[in-house]
């Protein structure tokens, strides 16, 4: 993956579930903002796990990124991620060798070292509280699994085994970072919604960098949150469904996507607004001026080879068309 002068864009859709709406509904929209990240140019168009969320409609990975994929027919599809704590690796790789299968070519597998869920529920979905400290185990027997079987191989991974399906690490501080380093994979931030280590991260991840089979340099991917429409003041307006959805998991009282409001000092305390600020801190939230200046801001402080971007708003013509101003944003040449 050799560094290009203008780095990709690619999308992390969360499949919210808006007020209003169904998962039936949160799916199909993803569909539809697939196919539209493929015709304005988008590199690859990523799902991720959530488990015991109303609001996020993609628990059961896998099969979304299927549907997806087979509604689209150039842009990379792929999980960002799937949850290896709550997988058994032998499962993952015949999944996402089904997948590769279908789709050659176009599948990505992005790990992640979180269970995506609260205590209870991960012990509802089968996996042993300790499931977190074996990731690195996990992750080098995912490996293996896509290796070609040898003659004598007791258990095999049947689709799988010999399937061209890249790993990604994916984290939020600087384990995962050390790791992909190790092992020589590429690597995605979530700055979307945990900022604090990201400057850490890549800096371990680049200088411990070893070239593997898979990756002969490092490959950075920044994930942020953007909220881009015609006005400042309307973006901000969108991106107020995202802040609320934030202060309802913070509250313990997680839901469906809210519609914006107009204030979102009237709903949250001093204190919230303060976590809201640091928390989304990279997020480019504005016009195209604004939003364009914020990704320069974020490509120029981490050089980062890839930009990723999740968009979590109400109305899905308005995500379409933050796509679509993000979309001309790129092909700026100051960007």
């Amino acid at each position: 993956m050799a560094k290009a002068s203008v780095p990709a864009f690619s999308v992390l859709d969360l499949a919210p579930v808006p007020m209003g709406s169904t998962v039936g509904d949160a799916l199909r929209n993803s569909l539809d903002l697939a196919r539209h990240a493929e015709k304005l140019g988008f590199h690859r168009y990523w799902l991720a796990e959530h488990h015991n969320m109303p609001g996020i409609a993609s628990a059961a990975t896998a099969v979304a990124i299927g549907y997806v994929a087979s509604g689209t027919s150039t842009i990379r599809v792929g999980s960002g991620g799937i949850m290896l704590p709550n997988h058994a690796p032998l499962m993952v790789a015949e999944a996402f060798g089904t997948l590769a299968a279908l789709y050659p070519g176009r599948i990505d597998l992005g790990l992640g070292r979180a269970p995506g869920t609260d205590q209870a529920t991960m012990r509802a979905l089968r996996r042993y509280m300790g499931a977190v400290d074996s990731f690195a185990q996990d992750v080098v027997e995912l490996q293996a699994w896509f290796q070609p079987a040898t003659p004598d191989q007791a258990v095999r991974a049947v689709p799988g085994e010999g399937q061209d399906v890249p790993l990604w690490l994916l984290g939020s501080s600087t384990y995962s970072a050390q790791l992909a380093a190790a092992l020589g994979l590429p690597f995605a931030f979530a700055a979307h919604f945990a900022p604090d280590q990201l400057m850490d991260a890549v800096t371990l991840y680049r200088r411990h960098f070893k070239p593997s089979a898979a990756l002969a340099s490092p490959y950075l991917m920044v994930c942020i949150g953007v909220c881009a429409a015609e006005t400042d003041e309307e973006a901000r307006r969108l991106a107020s469904s995202t802040q609320q959805q934030f202060l309802a998991l913070r509250r313990g009282r997680p839901g469906l996507l809210p519609p914006p409001v107009d204030d979102i000092t009237q709903i949250a305390s001093p204190a919230e607004l303060a976590g809201l600020e640091h928390t989304f801190r990279y997020s480019a939230v504005g016009s195209p001026e604004t939003v364009r200046g914020k990704i320069k801001a974020v490509l120029d402080l981490t050089g980062a080879d890839e930009l990723m971007a999740a968009s979590q708003i109400h109305d899905h013509a308005a995500r379409v068309r933050s796509y679509e101003i993000l979309a001309s944003v790129r092909r700026q040449p100051s960007v």
